[in-house]
């Protein structure tokens, strides 16, 4: 038996035998068994400091996640790569500090029919061609609210949206009938598996005007890229620095914000394209209101009187 395999059955805690009397029976010399290199000596001392180190950081930034903490102890001078900060954060139990989702907006539900996804080689060349849909939350006042969208691929036009305080079906499919009622149908229809988008409701909305389904992958958020880019838009465009206390607030400025969306945001609208041409009711006057007077804090005490009538985008 070799002798590193020899030293491995030693046990310092056994209490019946003494750390000597093994190493008797084992034949392994007492230099061989409390050696230590220097190298390994060296290697602790410097993780000690580099913990304290990552200690120090962690209480001035708790959201540095591991490439964030070791492009700072690099400026700090310690010589260090992401697996090694990895394994000392770790051994130190610290969690990077982050808001996490307290639940699922797409939550599939077993039972419901699922949809293959449609466009992974499709050519957007026209309006109506294809919408999507998805839904997106935030807190009002301690309150869950839920803003249900839809888009068309081409112009990048929000075509309705809904603010409510519910993920129901029967919203989803509102907004729908609003959508279709202004634009007229789309070919193909894209969202995700949610069961708001999988019910038989929402579904048999769909097959009434031959609209042809088609569902993002699990998991697969870029299928439905067009949604997310104005989901982030309106969360760190208007939601986050507006600080809205109620829900007719919060209606009332993403209808502001979708107006100034539709005319000023998508990348077809900066050529000079209006495939969806704005209504004789020019949202200018919306734009400028919004940009100038919109304050989340000064909406009329008129609007906190109808908290569930849902609001949708005019139709052009």
């Amino acid at each position: 038996m070799r002798l590193e395999s020899r030293k491995a059955q030693i046990n310092d805690q056994n209490p019946d035998l003494s750390v000597n009397r093994q190493l008797k029976l084992l034949q392994v010399p007492r230099s061989s068994f409390y050696y230590k290199s220097r190298r390994e000596i060296s290697r602790t001392v410097s993780d000690e400091r580099v913990k304290d180190e990552m200690l120090e950081i962690y209480m001035e930034t708790p959201f540095y996640g591991v490439p964030r903490l070791t492009a700072e102890l690099k400026r700090r001078g310690y010589k260090v790569n992401h697996k090694r900060v990895r394994r000392l954060q770790k051994s130190l139990n610290l969690r990077t500090v982050y808001p996490r989702p307290r639940f699922n907006t797409s939550e599939p539900h077993p039972e419901h029919e699922k949809f293959p996804y449609l466009l992974r080689k499709c050519k957007i060349e026209r309006p109506n061609q294809v919408w999507s849909t998805d839904i997106t939350y935030t807190a009002v006042a301690g309150h869950r609210a839920f803003v249900i969208g839809i888009v068309d691929w081409f112009s990048r036009k929000v075509l309705a949206y809904n603010v409510v305080n519910t993920m129901d079906a029967l919203h989803c499919v509102e907004t729908l009938r609003t959508a279709v009622d202004s634009y007229g149908k789309p070919e193909i229809f894209n969202s995700d598996q949610g069961s708001q988008f999988t019910s038989s409701e929402f579904v048999a909305e769909l097959r009434a005007h031959g609209i042809l389904i088609s569902m993002d992958g699990r998991g697969r958020c870029l299928d439905n890229a067009k949604m997310e880019r104005f989901w982030w838009a309106l969360k760190y465009e208007d939601i986050k620095i507006k600080e809205y206390v109620s829900l007719p607030q919060l209606r009332f400025g993403v209808q502001h914000y979708v107006n100034f969306y539709n005319l000023q945001t998508p990348t077809l609208r900066r050529q000079g394209i209006f495939p969806h041409a704005p209504s004789s009711r020019s949202l200018s006057s919306d734009v400028h209101s919004h940009m100038a007077n919109l304050s989340a804090r000064n909406i009329p005490e008129s609007l906190n009187r109808h908290p569930n009538i849902p609001t949708t985008v005019p139709a052009s």
